[in-house]
């Protein structure tokens, strides 16, 4: 399974972005897909999980501001972050789950900074 993540870049605080994570490979469906972040000196930070039967979890620092979705046909999933703040910045990681078997995208950049 391969993941490939876009859509991250420089917001100003308060402001949106959208982040779209594709996976492609020898599939049918993806029972887990998500986000995690990282700042450095920390340790990665799950940030959001979505199943393909719709169920959702959030990192308690983003309910409210941020939604994840899927669409199970394309294997893509998103992260609709909106009231970005500065400490939202990190790099953000795709993940996907298949047969108990954990996969990472490459991370994109969220800068949040006026």
């Amino acid at each position: 399974v391969q993941l490939q993540a876009s859509g991250g870049g420089l917001v100003q605080p308060g402001g949106s972005l959208r982040l779209s994570c594709a996976a492609s490979g020898s599939i049918r469906s993806i029972p887990i897909m998500g986000w995690y972040r990282q700042t450095p000196g920390k340790q990665r930070e799950l940030v959001a999980l979505s199943s393909n039967s719709g169920s959702t979890a959030y990192v308690g620092s983003v309910k409210g501001r941020f939604t994840i979705s899927r669409d199970n046909t394309k294997n893509t999933a998103y992260l609709q972050m909106n009231s970005l703040r500065p400490e939202d910045t990190a790099v953000y990681s795709c993940y996907a789950q298949v047969y108990g078997k954990s996969y990472w995208g490459q991370g994109t950049q969220v800068t949040v900074s006026s």
